[in-house]
């Protein structure tokens, strides 16, 4: 099934204990106010991670929506999911730009991504979904996503906060109340919640406080001797000036209808190095969020894993082609459906619909590009350390046992090579630093140490180190049994 969808009973509000189909709708009105939800579920994360990588937000909102229907029509309609913008991607992006890459070579880099998550796909879809546990069961998948987060501790501490400390630290003190004290829907959108506390804040602190001094990335730009230069960097770095927290200045000259202006992507090496770790991160991420979705709906969806990954990669890879932010599945929606009970895929065809109209208001881009730096330096405390500690989530979901050294020591390893940006110069023009590093560290560690250590497995043949004694994982044992050959 891809489009035409049977109407559930007369349309209204299902019965309790019922649920309404992936191939089943309510009425259209009904189906339109699911839609909706879908949309400001998405809605916050979707705009703030562009904002955070330096991208276009009305672009990325527009192309999520172009990425989502794409999803549901390679997927056949059989997994109900909106794709939003990704997270994965922050921490590459980041030092792509340290290293002084603009948009086009962190987009490049992302669409690379994008074509291996495709490939990907297509080999889960021939291999079969129990591959995804061989060569990314969940230490490696759960050590890569926290190091992904906790690698953007510097961007926070040096980039964002000093912008505007105090409004930084209330910002996070309004986000964690907010996440902590708020229930349902209003705790999903806490993060929202806190951007428009902290935009308002430094409005009102602009008002009654004054101007702030601080540096801005990009402006005021200044060489050894105190004379302007053109283009940061080594010899030319931004320094601090008086300056409004909120700039309206964006907003004022934006049209209320138009076209986000696109970009080509451009291709470096070294770029994409550092973007290809959180194809690992996608991939688990995207088997999370299936496999919820065949909790909750009942159906066997492994036959269609391989496409909706492929189908993933695709949509990042149309939406950074023209330069939007990378895509994937949301667990917010999910919560929708959790909620609902609803998991029509005709309400993603409108929330698809309704984001693709929101970013062809130029002047909506502009709001959301004017945002503090220092509401987003509170913002990302405690965007990035979730990101983190999902990671710790997966391992502790899967009982990864951490007093087995094949599992702790390559995981020890490469979260502090990340965390620290260390770099492995292999050659000039190659170089494996921070995320990249980490990531190939604890891949390689792992099925290295696993493969060595067979000679000392448990007399199960699984070893008990992947997961706990007496468990198992999808697909079988992720430690092979071997045969004694004493």
């Amino acid at each position: 099934m891809v489009m035409g969808w049977k109407l559930h009973g007369d349309g209204r509000t299902p019965p309790p204990g019922e649920v309404v189909r992936p191939d089943e709708r309510l009425t259209w009105p009904r189906t339109a106010g699911i839609g909706a939800q879908h949309v400001v579920a998405m809605f916050g994360a979707t705009f703030v991670f562009p904002v955070v990588m330096g991208l276009d937000p009305n672009l990325s909102i527009m192309m999520s929506g172009v990425a989502t229907i794409l999803f549901l029509l390679i997927v056949r309609g059989r997994v109900p999911s909106y794709l939003g913008s990704s997270a994965s991607f922050v921490g590459a992006v980041a030092a792509i730009r340290a290293a002084g890459g603009d948009s086009a070579t962190v987009t490049g880099a992302i669409l690379v991504a994008g074509a291996v998550l495709v490939a990907v796909g297509v080999l889960i879809h021939v291999l079969g979904g129990e591959v995804v546990q061989r060569v990314f069961p969940p230490v490696v998948t759960g050590a890569v996503v926290m190091l992904i987060g906790f690698n953007l501790a510097p961007v926070v501490a040096n980039t964002y906060w000093p912008q505007d400390q105090w409004t930084g630290l209330l910002t996070l003190a309004f986000a964690v109340l907010c996440t902590v004290l708020l229930r349902g829907f209003w705790a999903r959108v806490s993060i929202l919640l806190a951007l428009v506390f902290g935009f308002v804040l430094s409005w009102v602190l602009d008002n009654v406080a004054g101007r702030i001094t601080s540096v801005l990335p990009g402006q005021n730009l200044l060489d050894a001797a105190g004379r302007p230069c053109a283009k940061e960097g080594p010899y030319c770095v931004a320094t601090a000036f008086p300056h409004d927290r909120v700039n309206f200045t964006g907003i004022k000259g934006a049209d209320w209808f138009g076209f986000p202006s696109l970009h080509a992507p451009d291709f470096k090496t070294s770029a994409i190095l550092l973007a290809l770790p959180a194809v690992i991160a996608l991939i688990a991420e995207n088997t999370g969020h299936v496999k919820a979705v065949a909790a909750m709906t009942g159906d066997d969806l492994d036959p269609v894993l391989g496409r909706a990954i492929a189908a993933d990669g695709l949509g990042t890879v149309l939406a950074s082609g023209v330069g939007g932010s990378p895509t994937t599945t949301y667990a917010e929606n999910i919560g929708v459906m959790a909620a609902t009970r609803i998991y029509s895929t005709a309400a993603y065809y409108v929330a698809a619909v309704v984001a693709i109209a929101f970013g062809l208001c130029p002047k909506f881009g502009a709001l959301v590009a004017a945002t503090p730096g220092g509401v987003l330096g509170g913002i990302t405390v405690v965007l990035y350390g979730m990101i983190g500690l999902l990671g710790a989530k997966i391992w502790i979901e899967n009982r990864v046992d951490f007093a087995d050294p094949v599992n702790l020591v390559p995981v020890a390893a490469a979260v502090i090579l990340a965390i620290g940006d260390v770099t492995l110069k292999i050659t000039d023009d190659f170089p494996l630093q921070g995320i990249a590093f980490g990531t190939v560290a604890v891949l390689v560690g792992y099925h290295a140490l696993n493969a060595v250590a067979g000679a000392r497995r448990g007399p199960d043949g699984t070893g008990g180190g992947m997961i706990a004694p007496d468990e198992r994982e999808i697909g079988g044992p992720v430690r092979p049994p071997t045969t004694d050959a004493g």
